[in-house]
């Protein structure tokens, strides 16, 4: 006897990648837009041009997925110290300093970036995103510190622990630098910037230089009060 079967089979989704870019640039423009904490999947998915929940689901399992889709994205397509890794320079403090420098000029030269960079700080009020946060500052010490190590081996560094040097560097720019974070009015920003340039100086570590010193004060003028 000759059996059928029927079967349920959902139709596949020829193009995940357009969909999965859809799905990105339609919750960034809604985080920023109405706030992280304000906007829900169902806003995402009404935003969508006809795709379902269920498409959503399929690729993310939360609205916070989204979003660290977002910041990975973001770090692949602009990654300062990878950047920094692979340009030609006189030495190590130089390739530490263009690491530094790169990380400025986002925040002034590329709009997108420096809007998820502000979203990401607005959030570090939340457990979740300030220990992603964390998490990321510590991988970007470890790409930092061989660029530090390059430095004590041709001379242009002192000698020194490269990364106890490469955490204080990505937690006093990533964090105490920031009036989003540590709010000051801009003379007590322009101290802290004098104080992490005699830090740093101290350290034998150098990393700001006039061009830096031009490329914050710049940056400062950008940010989000």
């Amino acid at each position: 006897m000759l059996c059928t079967e029927v079967v349920n089979v959902l139709p596949r989704n020829k193009y995940p990648e357009e969909t999965i870019k859809k799905i990105l640039d339609v919750s960034l423009k809604l985080f920023l837009e109405k706030g992280f904490e304000q906007t829900t999947v169902l806003d995402i998915v009404d935003h969508l041009g006809g795709l379902t929940r269920g498409a959503f689901y399929h690729h993310f399992k939360s609205k916070e997925e989204v979003l660290e889709a977002i910041f990975s994205q973001d770090l692949s397509e602009n990654h300062p110290l990878l950047k920094a890794k692979n340009a030609e320079v006189a030495n190590g403090l130089e390739r530490v300093r263009l690491a530094m420098k790169y990380g400025l000029l986002l925040n002034i030269e590329n709009e997108q970036h420096k809007a998820i960079t502000n979203l990401a700080i607005s959030l570090l009020s939340n457990p979740r995103f300030l220990a992603e946060q964390l998490k990321s500052n510590h991988e970007m010490a470890e790409l930092l510190a061989p660029m530090i190590e390059e430095g004590r081996t041709d001379g242009s560094i002192k000698p020194g622990n490269p990364n106890v040097i490469a955490e204080l560097i990505m937690l006093l720019f990533n964090f105490w630098m920031l009036p989003n974070i540590f709010p000051g009015e801009p003379d007590v920003l322009f101290t802290r910037g004098e104080v992490t340039h005699q830090i740093f100086e101290a350290l034998g570590c150098p990393v700001i230089d006039e061009e830096m010193e031009e490329i914050f004060v710049r940056t400062m003028n950008t940010l989000t009060w």
